[in-house]
């Protein structure tokens, strides 16, 4: 079955980094398009990065553009989100998923996606 998991959550300073990793099992990682969303509380699922079945095109929502960055390896199944610079705004459990359509490009929207991970927090403290 397919299954995402992701890690490489905690807690980081403000101006700090991380980086999240997701890694995807029971699917042709290699024909889908990959994204990740971030939700905080109170406020609904939203779209932070995306990136093309071989990682020639990526997306970015405007409020992490130059911040953050998204990169796949289609020979270990993962997907990873590097983030610099980060800011208090940016806590929230984030999540990596899958499009729900083979061989298609990016797309910001949650109904797009078909399969979650569980999430990793990331807290950001000024």
């Amino acid at each position: 079955q397919v299954q995402l998991v992701e890690s490489g959550g905690g807690l980081v300073q403000a101006g700090g980094s991380l980086r999240l990793s997701c890694a995807a099992s029971g699917f042709t990682f290699s024909s889908y398009t990959m994204g990740w969303f971030r939700q905080a509380p109170g406020k609904e699922r939203e779209f932070v990065a995306a990136i093309t079945l071989g990682g020639s095109r990526t997306d970015y929502a405007d409020s992490v553009k130059g911040r953050f960055a998204i990169s796949r390896s289609n020979a270990q199944n993962t997907v990873n989100l590097q983030m610099n610079d980060l800011e208090p705004e940016d806590t929230a459990v984030y999540y990596c998923a899958r499009r729900s359509t083979p061989w298609v490009g990016t797309s910001s929207f949650t109904y797009d996606y078909d399969y979650w991970g569980q999430g990793t927090q990331v807290a950001v403290s000024s």
